[in-house]
């Protein structure tokens, strides 16, 4: 069988379903994770959880999360593609990594001359 996306061979055990169409895993995560950046119950629920955790700052990131904060705070404002590049990231990965950021309000991403940058705000 392929994935519906990438049209990579994929076992039955590799498939995941999705609205019907067939996906291999990293395609899945591509698609997840694109859907819920802007969610605003999906922030709500990040920051809810944090707060009662006790969590703030960088508490409960990952390395790969930090590393990714403190280049934007480093550069002050920096592209996505930045961020690939300096971290040698796939987008997917980037879009992993920039999850629980955004959620958490550590960063935002802003529009400047019609282009987009992240921005911390910590």
């Amino acid at each position: 069988m392929q994935c519906s996306r990438c049209h990579k061979e994929i076992t039955e055990q590799q498939s995941y379903v999705n609205k019907g169409k067939v996906y291999c895993e990293d395609c899945l995560m591509d698609i997840g994770l694109n859907k819920g950046e802007c969610d605003p119950w999906a922030t709500y629920v990040d920051n809810r959880t944090r707060v009662q955790a006790g969590q703030t700052g960088t508490d409960g990131l990952t390395e790969l999360e930090k590393q990714v904060y403190e280049f934007v705070k480093t550069r002050g404002k920096v592209t996505r593609a930045e961020v690939v590049q300096e971290l040698k990231l796939t987008q997917a990965e980037l879009n992993a990594q920039l999850m629980p950021l955004l959620h958490a309000d550590i960063i935002k991403e802003k529009s400047e001359g019609g282009k987009q940058y992240l921005v911390a705000l910590k």
